[in-house]
């Protein structure tokens, strides 16, 4: 049975389609916005760092969101193990310039438009530098020339880098020091707590056009259980839990659809 009409939904809950004014308010989230846009306002650099589905893309894009497209420019770039070249050719295909050339004209290239974008336009620019975990330290290092303009005077370019607590234990490596020294704001996420889960489900229910909360207690206490608070893992778990409940016909998501659900999916 199709989940939509069984629960009398507007739209499929729980998948990552979501509007940044639909998020539902945490505090944990809104400080990790307001401290890397306090960073980047200043001109400055940030990093932010948690478990893996814990919502760090969603912070991202929630401070994307909150930075005025008349005044930002900002480029993302999603980090894979790469060298310095690639790296900045990686950087220089999302800001729509040439990838080609050595990595010093790279680097070169990179600074010049930031530099003119600032001088000539007056935008601001930020690059957002995704999964940097997986980031080889001598690449990271990188950053330190990147955000280096007339000697380190002028602050021309902001840079978050976000990625799981291994990007952390990389900073605190002594060849990482002035690239950790860079970093105005440090920003961590956590699991969501037992309270913050029910309400999420229920928050993710009701922006979906849900009446009233499909979930039963016993299946909101399931799937905490089950999830432990992680965000990623528990989108999965709900979704998969309602189409089990409306392929049965029930009224409401017990705890038994959540646990057969959790059979269905990948470990």
């Amino acid at each position: 049975m199709d989940v939509q009409s069984h629960f009398g939904l507007n739209k499929l809950p729980f998948t990552p389609e979501i509007r940044p004014d639909e998020h539902l308010p945490l505090n944990h989230f809104d400080e990790a916005v307001a401290d890397l846009r306090q960073s980047v306002e200043r001109r400055m650099s940030g990093a932010l760092i948690g478990p893996s589905g814990v919502g760090k893309t969603t912070v991202l894009r929630l401070l994307r969101h909150d930075l005025p497209e008349a005044r930002y420019r900002v480029r993302y770039v999603k980090v894979t193990s790469l060298s310095k070249r690639d790296m900045c050719r990686e950087i220089a295909a999302a800001c729509c310039l040439s990838p080609a050339g050595t990595f010093p004209s790279l680097v070169r290239r990179l600074q010049q438009h930031w530099r003119e974008t600032s001088d000539a336009d007056g935008i601001r620019s930020l690059l957002i530098l995704d999964e940097a975990h997986d980031m080889k330290p001598n690449v990271l290092a990188i950053l330190r020339i990147l955000t280096n303009f007339e000697m380190d005077s002028r602050l021309v370019l902001s840079v978050i880098i976000a990625g799981q607590p291994p990007l952390k234990e990389m900073l605190a490596q002594e060849r990482l020091e002035d690239v950790a020294r860079r970093m105005n704001a440090f920003a961590t996420l956590r699991l969501l707590s037992r309270d913050e889960t029910d309400r999420y489900i229920a928050h993710r229910a009701a922006i979906a056009g849900a009446p009233t909360n499909p979930f039963d207690a016993s299946a909101m206490e399931t799937a905490y259980e089950m999830s432990r608070g992680n965000m990623r893992a528990l989108d999965r778990l709900a979704l998969k839990a309602l189409e089990v409940a409306a392929q049965a016909g029930a009224a409401v998501v017990s705890s038994g659809h959540v646990v057969a659900a959790r059979s269905k999916l990948w470990v």
